[in-house]
């Protein structure tokens, strides 16, 4: 119990553990709520609703969806920046040298961006170039928005995976 009330009362230990807890729940919302859209949303409304059904119901859980993610957006970048911080600090006591020195995870850490820039980059493009229909769309266009609703949703997906596969390996090379 002594471990447990150390951790608790000590807040250069507790902070970072609730700031990197909110990163993680920020993370796993917004990728999960992307893979349910995915996986779950769009391929059940396929099967289940007329195809002129599919866009403004998917339009419907997105404007929801869109909401959170904005905030969620704020979160993470926030915590982010923080968690960098808390890990500098301990490589720096582990070691002797900060992040500057440690070029795996230097690399790891800006691919992650790179791939966390990709991400927000096609959900701002989601939020600002925003498709209403018009009832005039050619059957090409129709036809286009029956199979992905939401645009890059598959593409955001695959982006969010590979992020959380960099976060687990640069949760490994901070050691």
């Amino acid at each position: 119990m002594n471990v447990l009330q150390e951790v608790f009362l000590d807040l250069n230990k507790l902070l970072p553990i609730l700031n990197h807890w909110l990163h993680l729940m920020s993370a796993i919302v917004w990728i999960g709520g992307l893979a349910f859209l995915v996986m779950a949303v769009t391929p059940g409304l396929k099967a289940s609703v007329p195809r002129e059904y599919i866009k403004p119901i998917c339009d419907t859980f997105y404007k929801q969806y869109r909401k959170i993610v904005g905030m969620l957006m704020v979160v993470i970048l926030f915590t982010g920046g923080l968690n960098l911080h808390y890990v500098g600090e301990l490589m720096e006591m582990q070691t002797g040298e900060g992040i500057s020195h440690n070029a795996k995870y230097l690399t790891i850490f800006f691919i992650k961006l790179v791939l966390v820039l990709g991400i927000l980059t096609l959900y701002l493009y989601t939020v600002i170039f925003r498709i209403e229909p018009t009832g005039e769309e050619t059957a090409d266009e129709k036809e286009e928005q029956t199979l992905e609703p939401i645009p890059f949703q598959r593409s955001a997906l695959w982006l969010g995976v590979f992020i959380i596969l960099c976060a687990a390996a640069l949760k490994h090379l901070h050691y």
